[in-house]
């Protein structure tokens, strides 16, 4: 029988759907999740340390990214019961960094078929046949892939940077605004450039109140910390 053969699904398309066994009960993604955001991300194996350190980097911040209403959903290639022994094992005998007795509570979807990893595209040429990459899919409320991340099976994920490339986009959608290299909650954002001349006039002149503009094309705007929380908790 022929593989199938699917398009890797790019940034701005809705996520693939599927339906799957996993940790926590079945699920049918995305729709399960609808209003949330999701970050769906997979490892290439169960019981490999690079994948340990970072399910319990995961569990230990999940709670933050639940306040962000975001929900973590996991995946590799391996089955239900590889899945639930590797658990216990991290919450019975790993410790790392300081971490330990770590419960993983997200769903880790069971995917022996390698279906939904295909769908995702993250079985990749050159790494392996038969383990998943490192891909981190955030996908919204109304289930659109908004960020794709990939890295190589040797390569451990940076946390904070999932953190706040969530927070980033929330704070676009909420303020309608773009964010500079390396913005963290609190600094400066990007007001896009005018649309007419006019209003480019008008922003160097400086008649738009509350903008920095170096130039027509590179505005810039202060966006305290508490107003994007405020916003991005929705306090």
């Amino acid at each position: 029988m022929e593989e199938q053969v699917f398009a890797m699904p790019r940034i701005g398309e809705k996520a693939p759907e599927f339906k799957a066994v996993t940790t926590q009960g079945d699920i049918n993604f995305p729709a399960d999740y609808a209003g949330k955001w999701v970050i769906l991300f997979s490892h290439p194996a169960d019981f490999t340390p690079v994948c340990t350190s970072e399910f319990m980097t995961f569990a230990y911040m999940e709670d933050q990214f639940k306040e962000l209403n975001c929900q973590l959903v996991g995946l590799s290639v391996d089955g239900l019961y590889s899945h639930i022994a590797w658990l216990r094992t991290i919450k019975e005998k790993i410790e790392f960094r300081g971490m330990k007795n770590i419960e993983v509570t997200f769903p880790l979807i069971e995917d022996i078929t390698m279906n939904v990893a295909r769908k995702y595209g993250m079985m990749m040429p050159g790494e392996s046949n038969t383990k998943a990459v490192r891909a981190v899919f955030f996908i919204d409320p109304k289930g659109i892939i908004r960020t794709i991340i990939y890295y190589p099976l040797s390569l451990g994920r940076n946390f904070d940077e999932l953190k706040r490339v969530l927070q980033g986009l929330q704070t676009a959608d909420a303020f309608g605004i773009a964010t500079p290299a390396d913005w963290r909650p609190g600094d400066d954002v990007i007001i896009s450039p005018a649309g007419s001349c006019g209003t480019a006039k008008d922003r160097m002149d400086g008649k738009e109140e509350g903008l920095d503009c170096k130039d027509w094309f590179f505005c810039t705007k202060k966006l305290p910390k508490e107003k994007v929380m405020d916003a991005i908790l929705k306090k």
